[in-house]
């Protein structure tokens, strides 16, 4: 294998998917040398085709793209429509308090991954980063002091190449390389440890308008089914089951995503007259498992993790687009703050770690609460998703993850303090959502005074804002204590002003 010349960059991504694409461009808009390395070929196939409104009108527009996406043609999603809990009349969460006084950034897309990867890569190249597909990043360089400075790919013809950078971020997803090492280990979470089998289908029933392109979700007695709609006519369709029901996704895939729909009602009616899709990138039924995890450490000197290098959750609320943004976001204010000067290493890194890691925690105890508030005293699937009823270890996990985050929002000392904790939070959110549905409305004030509901959209909405006013937002305050606030631009970080 022969070896290519050296080259020297700011910062060097590895991974272009949501994650790699908002960090490399958010660094490059502020001038500096940005190199990413994608090892396939855009447009490519990727799941995970739900957003929510702040990565659309926050991140996306901090980006510059929110005007493309609008023209892209991606179904509109007003929120989720669920058939899930005690009552069994399916029920709306739509990103507005109400219906009847949506505002205009209060809904998100349904996209195909293909072209909305696609449109944040070519993006990311307008915006002044060399982009480089088909190079497969093989490693790290690091120095004699420990810092991480460059890494070492192989191009499409097998030659070698090395680059330094000051920072390098791994954006490459959960079957990337190099995550380890950053150092600490990914812990997987026996609570969310599932599988799931999914293909596509052409034909679909849909929502009665307005929800027509709302994400349905349907607990059925095995686990739950996710029905999303990517075009009038083109469906997603996965059924999510534990992982010691294995058998049920194993054999013919075909027969036994058959079988799944046909125990569902709900997905068996939207799915009658419908034809799966058997050929070209959606024709084939794929199986995801052990999707939900996270790192014990996100960055080390000179590297950081972001999107699902670091963590992902559970897909029932359509996070992983969102977390894998946020966090972009979140290490290139750090990178930054750091390569202007403003802001040194250790605060600004730390700052990204904690803010990620609460942003994870919110979502992970959210997810938790929402599985909690099923009721199937007869399904082992559900009678297993009881968290307060589930093993030690699990919510000695959860008390370990949430404790860290904010001592002010979680006050937790103890697993049996972590169980009080999500049994209140999760009989909470279920009397919302009884509330909901009794009163035959989308007035969604019952399911935001709900804590877990509040806190999953609190932030996304605070970026969304910055995004859309920037200094007309007003001041920004820190969210951690002691912390620091984002610049006006939503770019960078700085100090808050004394007295806040």
């Amino acid at each position: 294998m022969s070896t290519a010349r050296h080259e020297e960059f700011d910062v060097a991504v590895v991974g272009g998917g949501p994650a790699g694409s908002t960090l490399a461009t958010l660094v490059a808009m502020r001038g500096h040398r940005v190199l990413l390395l994608e090892k396939e070929t855009f447009p490519r196939y990727q799941i995970g085709e739900s957003l929510l409104p702040s990565t659309v009108h926050g991140i996306c527009h901090l980006l510059g793209v929110d005007g493309e996406l609008a023209d892209a043609g991606f179904p509109r999603k007003r929120g989720g429509t669920f058939r899930w809990g005690a009552n069994p009349a399916p029920w709306n969460f739509a990103f507005s308090v109400s219906s009847k006084v949506a505002g205009p950034t209060s809904f998100a897309y349904q996209v195909e991954r293909s072209k909305f990867d696609n449109i944040l890569l070519e993006n990311a190249s307008r915006k002044g980063v060399d982009v480089r597909q088909n190079r497969t990043v093989t490693d790290v360089v690091a120095g004699e002091d420990g810092r991480v400075r460059g890494v070492r790919y192989t191009d499409a013809d097998g030659t070698g190449h090395e680059v330094s950078a000051r920072y390098v971020v791994d954006a490459s997803g959960n079957t990337g390389r190099i995550h380890h090492r950053v150092g600490g280990e990914r812990k997987y979470s026996d609570f969310f440890r599932s599988l799931a089998l999914f293909g596509y289908f052409e034909n679909g029933k849909r929502l009665p308008a307005p929800n027509s392109g709302n994400i349905l979700s349907v607990a059925f007695k095995h686990g739950w089914f996710w029905y999303i709609p990517l075009s009038d006519t083109l469906t997603s369709v996965g059924a999510v089951v534990r992982r010691e029901d294995a058998a049920k996704v194993q054999g013919d895939p075909e027969t036994a995503l058959r079988a799944l729909i046909a125990e569902c009602p709900l997905i068996s009616e939207y799915l009658t007259g419908a034809t799966r899709v058997t050929t070209g990138q959606y024709g084939q039924l794929r199986v995801r498992k052990d999707y939900s995890y996270h790192h014990t450490k996100f960055w080390r000197p000179g590297m950081a993790l972001v999107g699902d290098a670091a963590c992902f959750v559970d897909p029932v609320f359509s996070s992983g687009v969102h977390l894998a943004t946020y966090s972009a976001l979140l290490a290139a204010r750090s990178i930054n703050s750091v390569l202007a000067g403003t802001v040194g290493e250790q605060r600004a890194f730390d700052e990204f770690e904690a803010r990620y890691r609460r942003e994870y925690g919110v979502f992970y105890e959210f997810l938790t609460s929402f599985y909690d508030m099923h009721i199937d005293e007869d399904s082992y699937f559900w009678s297993a998703k009881k968290v307060t009823r589930s093993s030690r270890p699990e919510l000695e996990s959860f008390v370990e993850l949430i404790a860290g985050i904010s001592s002010t929002e979680f006050d937790l000392s103890d697993t049996e303090s972590g169980a009080l904790r999500l049994k209140q939070r999760s009989a909470e959110f279920a009397d919302a959502v009884d509330t909901l549905v009794e009163a035959r409305e989308e007035n969604m004030t019952p399911l935001f005074r709900s804590s877990v509901v509040r806190q999953a959209m609190q932030e996304g909405s605070q970026v969304q804002t910055r995004a859309q006013l920037g200094d007309a937002a007003g001041e920004d305050t820190p969210v951690l204590d002691g912390g620091l606030v984002a610049s006006s631009d939503g770019m960078s970080w700085r100090e808050p002003d004394p007295g806040r």
